[in-house]
């Protein structure tokens, strides 16, 4: 189980990763094609500046929803692959709003959920007690 366990934080890890390069690739690209607006717009008035704008707002925009949603998964991916304690019940809320994004998502929220609730996997996220002195 140790090893569906590495496996999952993984996933978890990869995925936002991707989420995450995804925005940035939106943002690059509205934002290039703003900046081509902007140019067109500086010889044919302001209808090109304005285009330039709305479109790096949407980029920017599209760039921060995927940090703020990947951001989390990575963190928590982290965490169930260093065996946080933590990163259980995390785990198991992470994965159930991957339930959503079908069909990778689903597939991974699926897995998070037997992975995480299995009675083989509870021993891994103990803490363990602290040295004595």
């Amino acid at each position: 189980m140790q090893s569906h366990i590495k496996l999952l934080g993984i996933l978890h890890i990869v995925s936002s990763l991707l989420a995450l390069f995804g925005g940035l690739i939106a943002l690059l690209v509205l934002g290039g094609i703003g900046g081509i607006a902007a140019l067109a717009g500086d010889s044919g008035g302001e209808d090109g500046l304005a285009a330039a704008g709305v479109l790096s707002i949407i980029g920017v925009g599209v760039f921060l929803i995927l940090l703020v949603l990947s951001l989390p998964g990575a963190i928590v991916g982290w965490g169930i692959y260093r065996f946080r304690p933590w990163a259980k019940s995390m785990g198991i809320v992470i994965s159930a709003f991957d339930l959503i994004g079908f069909p990778f998502g689903t597939a991974l929220g699926i897995y998070g959920i037997w992975v995480l609730t299995h009675s083989q996997t509870e021993p891994f996220f103990r803490r363990l007690p602290a040295p004595a002195r």
